[in-house]
């Protein structure tokens, strides 16, 4: 039988990033944390946190805090039935999801938003590359994530969600500098590009598609959905930015696309793990019906 108390201690540690605040959640003291959490440990033969600052959860770690997280998902449903357990259920749940920045900088939070106002539930949204999101369904970090992956993940539902569309995009004074005889590879070659993190491949691929195997440019590393349009409106370079966020700028001539009607689509998938499908299906509801309205 799983020590609960303990199980709950090793979740918030992880969630919160260090013993001393989750010892303020849970109203002990950092040692009796520690306490909790070296006992579950000793118990189960494996090391669950990976002490530092902030404090993670180990890969067996990741998996008892998903079950903590289910835990708590079946508590709520009871709570619906038996509110009088209210003052002796603990915590809120904390829901591990995870997305692309892309989709969090555009339709994703308007989709969780009734959810949360419905349920009162917390979230902790990872964000990570859509082509690497699964990778977090795999390993239990996430118990559901936005993901470009259009197979199920093992042990995972999965339904298709539409399109994001990307328009490369770049000012006009920047158009001007590097293309005055048109988009070609050799000026490629000496246009500044934006590229969010070293998994984003998007403007790669886009390259690809449009110019050719081999097509490359130098880049600005910039880790924001934002910073990106706030960039090619400032003539830093040139980008895949999100159709949404670009649309009025495009309108005004504020921004220019670099090759007219070139956009690049990219799939999204939204997984949700099967034993957490059925308590999850409002929310899975609800991003559906917002990608619907804002992907292609």
């Amino acid at each position: 039988m799983i020590d609960y108390p303990s199980a709950r201690a090793v979740a918030l540690v992880v969630e919160t990033g260090s013993f001393e605040r989750a010892a303020r959640v849970l109203s002990i003291t950092p040692s009796a944390v520690s306490q909790r959490v070296r006992q579950l440990e000793e118990r189960l033969g494996a090391v669950l946190i990976e002490r530092g600052v902030p404090c993670r959860a180990t890969e067996k770690g990741a998996w008892l805090c998903r079950h903590v997280e289910q835990v708590g998902l079946l508590e709520q449903d009871l709570l619906r039935h038996l509110p009088g357990l209210a003052e002796v259920a603990g915590q809120r749940v904390t829901l591990n999801i995870a997305t692309n920045a892309d989709s969090l900088g555009t339709w994703f939070l308007p989709a969780v938003a009734p959810f949360i106002a419905e349920t009162g539930y917390l979230l902790n949204i990872g964000i990570d590359d859509q082509d690497h999101t699964a990778d977090w369904l795999r390993s239990g970090r996430v118990l559901a994530a936005v993901t470009g992956l259009e197979t199920p993940v093992q042990g995972c539902r999965i339904q298709r969600l539409g399109s994001l569309r990307y328009h490369a995009t770049a000012s006009p004074v920047f158009i001007a500098r590097h293309f005055p005889h048109g988009v070609t590879a050799a000026a490629m070659a000496d246009a500044p590009a934006l590229t969010y993190d070293q998994k984003d491949r998007l403007q790669h691929r886009w390259l690809e598609t449009q110019l050719g195997q081999g097509a490359v440019s130098p880049t600005h590393w910039m880790p924001s959905t934002q910073g990106f349009v706030d960039a090619t409106l400032a003539g830093m370079g040139w980008a895949l930015n999100p159709a949404a966020l670009v649309a009025q700028s495009l309108d005004d001539g504020r921004l220019v696309e670099l090759i007219p009607g070139a956009v690049l689509d990219v799939p999204l998938y939204w997984q949700v793990n099967r034993l957490a499908s059925e308590r999850l299906a409002p929310l899975t509801r609800s991003i559906v019906a917002a990608a619907r309205r804002s992907l292609v």
